[in-house]
């Protein structure tokens, strides 16, 4: 068993406030190596690739970490076992290494197995789909033990009563089905951590702190003008390379360019809904085809996700917005599987995020799609973009590999392969301790796993901080599972600026009840506010900031198409951008 990691490493980690005043002037004052500009999965996993080479690096964020599309994805660590339906083979192989390698190694505490069935129609469909899933483990578990499996059972083929006897609510019709497993993932916690790992290699790690521009000479980048998007401060950030990593918003820096890159990238809109536990029957995951997408109906932490849509998005990228008839079409599409109707009432959440998909604008470029690439449309300055959560480590080990070649040949390759995220080492010793942690801490059992599961080998700082503040032990909101010293460490320890990053990343409250956050929203307001030096005025803007966008949310989702409910979601106030117009702090 590998040594858990030490306390001073996990200090080091630590995204506070003073932690942030004191990389703000990191920025204005060093010289880097690299500055990574996007603060979701694989901006983070480049600034962590880069910082564990040695390389001087500093990572910029415009708002808060994950609060794009690498929060609001359907939640899954897979192999894509639609891609092997389309010979994808190296595609395939590559995400099932990555699942495997964040399962058993990287992160075993937020990755972790889910059964899923395929349902079958006839026997046509046994034949087909399982020779394509048996593939699939084939594949997996020729990567070796290490990496692929991640110790995921094998495929399984059930009848049509051993099909009703795991999923009860599925549609009485089915001929059977086929049981596999994937892997699930707490997207926005995993960003939160690869950020965190590469801060405790040194990394300057900077969220609300947005590019508007580089700097050039002789014909080469030399760094990175940034906004402090909270004081409306900016300061040019000088380095040697580049990387940009943002996403969906790689167009919008692509065209403060002299040049267009020969590659763009097209937002497609995936919306998700969460149901409670109780509006489903059953023990597994449903992947289903449609007509116009791939359903999944996951189970996910005592409730239900159901998504996806896939559906091109020109409007802006910030706020994707669910419409009433991407609910509608997600409801319908899931009833017809299960068998029962599901309506509007059960749906707890709703979130819309954009994949980044990569378009051609050349002959050569045309045929990219979920594929990732890297290109260097100046020198010293590198765009990654494309591809999938499940591959983040992949895309950020090509970009800081690119870059690299513009640093020198000293610069080491990737080890991060076999880099423990903080919270992971000797975690399942602290799983196995889990019934003794309990006792020793007060706690009942359910309350530690959750600790364990969302902070891994971390979680002991928890315990601590509620045995010297026990009222921290408490529920924030009555009937849930988060802690109130869940809310205190999210702004101490792990980079959250403002309310809404705390309720709707680091915690799902957002999604997670009926109420959307907005019954913990006072409490936890004043609980971060503590951390933060709010005032009570600051308090109740952040309070009033997070019950409108609320609001907002529920109204676009009560619209027809994707412009009324932009125009009803961009109603909202976001303090991010009020910030730019007049400092709030």
């Amino acid at each position: 068993m590998r040594t858990p990691v030490s306390w001073s490493r996990s200090q080091a980690g630590r995204l506070s406030p003073e932690r942030r005043r004191s990389d703000l002037e990191r920025l204005a004052s060093e010289p880097f190596d690299v500055v990574v500009v996007g603060g979701g999965a694989t901006g983070a996993g480049a600034a962590l690739d880069a910082a564990s080479r040695g390389l001087r690096t500093a990572l910029v964020e415009a708002r808060d970490l994950a609060a794009g599309t690498s929060s609001r994805s359907s939640k899954l660590v897979h192999g894509g076992l639609r891609y092997l339906e389309q010979l994808e083979l190296g595609l395939v192989r590559e995400a099932l290494t990555e699942r495997g390698l964040l399962a058993g190694t990287l992160a075993p505490h937020l990755v972790r197995p889910v059964p899923f069935l395929l349902p079958l129609k006839g026997v046509w469909e046994r034949a087909y789909y399982g020779a394509g899933v048996a593939a699939y483990d084939v594949l997996a578990t020729a990567l070796g033990p290490r990496s692929g499996r991640g110790g995921l059972p094998w495929h399984r083929h059930l009848s049509r009563s051993g099909a009703l006897q795991a999923f009860p609510d599925l549609d009485q019709g089915v001929h059977g089905a086929i049981r596999y497993y994937d892997a699930q993932v707490d997207d926005a916690r995993l960003v939160v951590a690869l950020a965190r790992t590469a801060a405790s290699l040194g990394a300057a790690v900077v969220p609300s702190a947005q590019a508007v521009g580089f700097g050039r000479e002789d014909g080469r980048i030399t760094g990175v003008e940034v906004l402090d998007v909270e004081t409306g401060v900016q300061r040019f950030v000088k380095a040697r390379t580049v990387v940009c990593a943002a996403g969906v918003w790689s167009d919008e820096l692509a065209r403060t360019l002299p040049e267009r890159p020969g590659l763009a990238v097209q937002a497609s809109k995936g919306v998700h809904l969460v149901l409670p536990g109780s509006a489903i029957e059953g023990s597994a995951g449903i992947i289903s085809r449609t007509k116009w997408s791939v359903l999944f109906i996951i189970p996910w932490d005592g409730h239900w996700l159901i998504g996806t849509t896939d559906t091109e998005w020109r409007l802006d990228p910030a706020h994707p917005a669910a419409s009433a008839s991407d609910v509608a079409y997600l409801l319908q599409q899931a009833s017809e599987v299960l068998g029962r109707r599901l309506d509007v009432s059960q749906v707890e959440g709703v979130y819309a995020g954009l994949r980044p998909l990569l378009r051609g604008e050349t002959e050569e470029t045309s045929k990219l799609s979920r594929e990732h690439a890297v290109f260097e449309p100046e020198p010293g300055l590198f765009f990654v973009a494309g591809g999938k959560l499940t591959t983040y480590r992949i895309m950020a080990k090509d970009a800081i590999d690119a870059a690299a070649v513009s640093l020198g040949p000293e610069v080491p390759e990737s080890g991060t392969r076999l880099l423990p995220l903080l919270g992971a080492d000797g975690f399942a010793s602290y799983w196995g301790a889990r019934e003794r942690i309990a006792a020793r801490s007060g706690l009942a059992l359910p309350v530690v796993e959750h600790l364990l599961r969302r902070h891994g080998n971390l979680a002991p700082q928890l315990l601590r901080m509620v045995a010297e503040q026990p009222q921290l032990g408490r529920p924030l909101a009555r009937g849930e599972h988060y802690l109130r010293a869940e809310v205190v460490y999210a702004a101490r320890a792990e980079g959250a600026l403002h309310l809404d990053d705390i309720l709707t990343r680091r915690l799902r409250l957002s999604i997670e009840t009926f109420d959307r956050g907005t019954r913990a929203a006072e409490d936890a307001a004043s609980l971060a506010g503590a951390v933060l030096g709010w005032d009570e005025a600051r308090q109740a803007l952040e309070v009033e900031t997070y019950v409108h966008r609320v609001a907002a949310e529920r109204r676009s989702q009560q619209q027809p198409d994707d412009d009324a409910a932009e125009t009803a979601r961009l109603a909202a106030v976001d303090l991010r951008r009020l910030a730019r117009l007049r400092p709030i702090g």
